[in-house]
């Protein structure tokens, strides 16, 4: 039986479908460094699904397959079990991933293309598991595509003592090693129906990924949204970012090309209903799932 957080959408004849892993409920500091819960309870249309009354944001962690004629694709792939890393939320978990894929038809072994939207720790867990004490490939028929630029940015940071890079030792290191990994450039074309968009800033090679069928269209975000709140804020960077100016820009730009449902927007940490509509309002935008 799937997760009650396992959800699908159709966009033609694309299937996008949830996988939910884990979610957090925070102070919007932690995230955004310069904004305030007073801040977010300004916004009505955030509450009950994005934000508490207190104005906390509530953010998910969640991969998404998209399924199409006979492709399984993994756009991002979580933080993943095991593991140990800088946050206590996501050290040593034991989530029931896997058996969610399985749930909707897509166990692991079926999937032929993993797609990283950027190497983030909570983006790329699941593309290993841990195998009599080795870190292995969990999707061993597919090919992971990694941005280059990206890659090579990570390839760079990998002092031996870094907790902050251990992500990329555990977890794509062991791809590359394995010869699944294909280094692609941020428009790459994966299919007719799905191509990756360029959106950097959050990352050096950070993408988003389109979606387009039977004249309709989608674009699963990446981290150039963390919470629906920076649609109303668009110019309030994340503490994660890495060039937070240009992840600022991009957002705008991002907003005003598909404003006014252009495209449906999945926000990949955004909590359920996850997808929904950019609205051009007064001020800025707002997220709309009417």
């Amino acid at each position: 039986m799937a997760s009650q957080h396992t959800k699908s959408w159709n966009v033609g004849d694309v299937r996008i479908t949830r996988i939910f892993e884990t979610m957090d409920q925070t102070d919007c500091s932690f995230l955004l460094p310069d904004a305030t819960n007073e801040m977010v309870k300004k916004h009505d249309w955030l509450r009950p699904h994005f934000a508490s009354p207190e104005g906390q944001i509530i953010v998910w962690f969640q991969a998404f397959v998209v399924t199409f004629g006979k492709r399984r694709i993994m756009v991002d792939t979580c933080v993943g079990n095991d593991k140990i890393r800088e946050f206590e939320l996501f050290t040593k978990t034991r989530t029931a991933f896997l058996q969610d894929l399985a749930s909707v038809g897509c166990p692991a072994e079926t999937i032929d293309t993993v797609l990283c939207t950027h190497l983030h720790l909570d983006h790329v867990g699941w593309n290993t598991r841990l195998e009599n004490g080795r870190w292995v490939p969990t999707f061993p028929n597919a090919r992971y595509l990694f941005g280059r630029s990206e890659y090579e940015y990570w390839k760079s940071r990998l002092p031996e003592n870094d907790i902050k890079v251990e992500h990329i030792k555990d977890s794509v290191l062991p791809i590359v090693e394995a010869g699944l990994a294909d280094f692609v450039e941020p428009d790459h074309r994966v299919a007719e129906e799905m191509w990756l968009e360029p959106t950097p800033g959050h990352t050096p090679g950070h993408v988003s990924v389109h979606i387009a069928s039977r004249g309709r269209q989608a674009v699963i975000s990446g981290d150039i949204f963390h919470h629906p709140f920076q649609l109303a804020e668009p110019d309030l960077p994340s503490a994660f970012c890495i060039d937070g100016q240009l992840a600022c820009k991009t957002r705008r730009a991002f907003l005003a090309r598909y404003e006014d449902r252009k495209a449906l927007l999945v926000g990949t940490h955004f909590p359920d209903p996850t997808v929904g509509w950019i609205i051009r309002d007064a001020r800025n935008w707002r997220f709309s799932c009417d």
